[in-house]
């Protein structure tokens, strides 16, 4: 019984086969020579298998082409055209070879570092200096992992596929099943987001991949959705980044929260003292202002920092950050209970 093979794989071999042919292949070829077409069990299945790579290939840019025979217009092969799908020399400048090495680090989840690594590596290795790397040396990508359901989302993207996935709300906490026609993954202020469409709500909507919760399921079939168009997709992603907002003030300790530092904005205004403040607060602090979007979003990483920010106004902002520091309390004195 013949092996079967991931179709990623068979994929990839029917692009070897077809680049490297020096004329070109006849479906019977491919189906006799190919890995991964000779464990069709009919020859309707292999229509069906034969048809939807074509169309994933010209989806993904690879330029195949369909040759008939000069005497016989009914004997049909295939090949791809060379001279379109080669690329030209790479000719990198350091700056942009280190620019490359930055963008590199942003891929980092498990599924998707080695990928990113081994394309860097091929890079460097055509560029004019060993050393490009150096021009931003010091310098390192603030965005977080996005997770378990980064790498499922991006294939559901490319192959335009719904999927179904948990989702926690920032405003109300409330947890429920989301249907999504994904658009766009985008990194924001140090996260992931999902641009799709909600088909439940019919509407264009965005959702925090940290605020996912379990695994992310694709339903029906690909290519269920048309590819939308970018001005939809611009226009949502821009209401997501200007809804909402203000700014904060924080008290920092020295040599504390560097990354609520490079966010601070150029003049901090710093309020008339009131009866009543506490002025240990400001005692060896260093006051700045933030601009945020969301009161939970600066309040997730404000907790991060412990005792190293103060957040001095506004109150939402407080109090988001009170209720997660009394949700993680409760959950040390669970554990505790249990340990006992």
């Amino acid at each position: 019984m013949a092996t079967s093979i991931p179709p990623d794989e068979r994929l990839l071999d029917l692009v070897i086969a077809l680049v490297n042919t020096p004329t070109r292949m006849t479906k019977e070829q491919i189906r006799t020579t190919v890995a991964g077409y000779t464990a069709a069990p009919s020859a309707v299945a292999f229509e069906r298998m034969f048809e939807r790579d074509k169309d994933t290939l010209r989806e993904l840019g690879v330029p195949l082409l369909t040759v008939t025979d000069a005497s016989h217009g009914d004997d049909v092969g295939y090949r791809i055209d060379l001279e379109a799908y080669t690329l030209p020399p790479v000719d990198l400048t350091p700056a942009e070879l280190g620019v490359l090495a930055m963008a590199a680090q942003v891929w980092q989840d498990a599924a998707l570092r080695s990928d990113s690594a081994r394309a860097l590596t091929k890079l460097r290795a055509v560029a004019p200096s060993a050393q490009a790397g150096d021009l931003v040396a010091g310098l390192a990508a603030r965005v977080r992992a996005g997770g378990p359901a980064l790498a499922p989302l991006l294939d559901a993207i490319q192959r335009r596929h719904a999927v179904r996935f948990t989702y926690r709300a920032a405003t109300t906490g409330e947890v429920r099943l989301r249907l999504v026609e994904p658009w766009t993954l985008a990194a924001h202020r140090g996260g992931w987001v999902l641009v799709g469409h909600d088909r439940d709500r019919d509407a264009p909507r965005t959702f925090r991949l940290s605020r996912i919760e379990g695994a992310v399921r694709t339903v029906g079939e690909a290519g269920a959705f048309p590819a939308p168009d970018p001005s939809v997709v611009t226009a949502a992603e821009r209401r997501w980044a200007d809804a909402g907002g203000g700014t904060a003030l924080l008290a920092l300790l020295p040599e504390r929260a560097e990354a609520l530092r490079a966010r601070a904005l150029p003049e901090t205004r710093v309020p008339d003292a009131k009866p009543g403040d506490d002025a240990a607060v400001f005692e060896g602090r260093e006051l700045v202002q933030v601009a945020y979007r969301d009161a939970w979003e600066l309040a997730e990483q404000v907790v991060g920092y412990g005792d190293g920010v103060v957040v001095l106004d506004p109150p939402e902002v407080r109090q988001a950050v009170v209720r997660m520091l009394r949700a993680a309390a409760a959950l040390d004195r669970d554990e505790e209970v249990h340990d006992g």
